[in-house]
């Protein structure tokens, strides 16, 4: 199953493959990239957004002030 989440503004996409979690920005395109970030792979899937926010809090803005989940498929 794939998450997305804005995160202060991006778009991220969270995947569970193989009993791990993978993740990938989504570009203005549509397309996506790897990105290297180390979920631990006992965390819920629940716990995403908070993990999520922890490791890009720097990233935060007056206008992108928030990390939440946008879509599940």
């Amino acid at each position: 199953m794939r998450h997305l989440f804005n995160v202060f503004g991006r778009i991220m996409a969270i995947e569970r493959l193989d009993g791990r979690w993978a993740s990938y920005l989504i570009g203005a395109d549509g397309k996506r990239g790897k990105v290297e970030l180390a979920i631990p792979a006992d965390l819920a899937r629940e716990e995403l957004a908070q993990y999520l926010y922890d490791v890009y809090h720097e990233d935060a803005s007056p206008t992108n002030g928030d990390v939440f989940e946008v879509q599940r498929h």
